[in-house]
């Protein structure tokens, strides 16, 4: 590609939009035009996130530009619907949401903008054609590629997953429970069984298997407890299914579901949490015990759980290869 896709980026003081810029910085198809943020218009953006010093001499800004062909939305939950609501963004522009607000088919639309759910291994082509990505959650988009093989032929009935998040997970606001010395050799579990992304995993799995839920509804279906770990970034999943299939055919499923697909990776042996810390890949292995399959997925929460699988989105948009600017080795020791 000989020219340079231009990007703005909105809300970009937190620990994804801190991500998001490290990646289109050094990415080599995209030129940063604008990098939005109100509380600290101004400032160096290698002020703010340190890591950058070097990389990059930009300034936050309070000022839009029309002159972009991209705009990733990195804000709360709730501020992405807002900002598109109260500010005018050129129709041409495409749009790349971070936060939950469009992931739901009932809340996908806002005005004449209809926001396409952005899992590459499950809507690829549809996102090629797309103007309006919602980038999905970091343990949806975990648990999802740790299932979708066996939604797709229809193995699904009751889940039962457990997944632990790093501290960055709860964003960059201290609070109580992401405190250092909270955290630290210590564990504990949250919104057991009600957590925030059920719903869009739901959604999901019921595009590839009719029969599954739609949504969250009595003792059908995901049954999720998150818990919350004593490490800085990653996820890690398992989920526990009945399954009469030998394990030699679900590895068959796995292998030929992800053939296409470069960051979703089937492993035979154990996987751990290291091998995709700093990546935007997501390791699968599986154990199997009489009926029961464990389908263990990791990935890294701020890269193939967010503004990683943003730029993945953003470089199927502009037909660009998938991994474009995310070739990036694991902190594996």
């Amino acid at each position: 590609m000989s020219y340079k896709i231009q990007v703005g980026i909105i809300g970009s003081a937190g620990y994804t939009g801190g991500e998001l810029i490290r990646l289109l910085v050094n990415h080599p198809s995209v030129n940063i035009q604008f990098i939005h943020s109100s509380s600290n218009a101004g400032n160096n953006v290698n002020d703010v996130h340190t890591d950058l010093l070097g990389d990059t001499d930009l300034k936050f800004t309070n000022e839009l530009s029309d002159d972009i062909q991209v705009l990733f939305m990195c804000v709360g939950h709730g501020d992405a619907r807002k900002f598109l609501s109260a500010n005018s963004i050129k129709d041409s522009i495409k749009i790349i949401d971070l936060s939950q607000d469009f992931r739901l088919a009932n809340s996908s639309s806002l005005d004449n903008r209809t926001f396409v759910y952005g899992l590459p291994e499950l809507n690829k082509k549809a996102i090629v054609s797309a103007n309006n990505i919602a980038n999905p959650g970091c343990f949806a988009t975990a648990i999802q590629l740790g299932l979708l093989p066996l939604a797709k032929v229809g193995l699904l009935s009751n889940i039962y997953t457990t997944g632990i998040t790093g501290s960055t997970g709860a964003g960059q606001s201290l609070s109580a429970s992401t405190h250092f010395s909270w955290r630290a050799n210590n564990i504990s579990a949250y919104k057991t069984l009600q957590h925030q992304h059920c719903n869009e995993i739901h959604q999901s799995l019921h595009q590839l298997q009719a029969t599954f839920p739609l949504a969250p509804y009595g003792d059908t279906g995901l049954n999720f407890v998150p818990w919350r770990g004593d490490f800085t970034r990653g996820i890690y999943v398992s989920s526990t299914i009945e399954c009469k299939l030998s394990i030699a055919e679900v590895t068959r499923l796995y292998k030929d579901y992800y053939q296409d697909h470069p960051f979703a990776h089937y492993s035979d042996k154990m996987i751990d949490l290291k091998q995709v810390v700093n990546t935007n890949k997501c390791l699968i292995n599986i154990e199997h015990q009489g009926n029961k399959l464990v389908v263990h997925s990791a990935i890294d929460n701020l890269l193939k759980g967010a503004s990683g699988q943003a730029v993945q989105n953003m470089n199927l948009m502009f037909g660009l290869t998938e991994d474009a600017g995310l070739k990036l080795k694991a902190n594996n020791f």
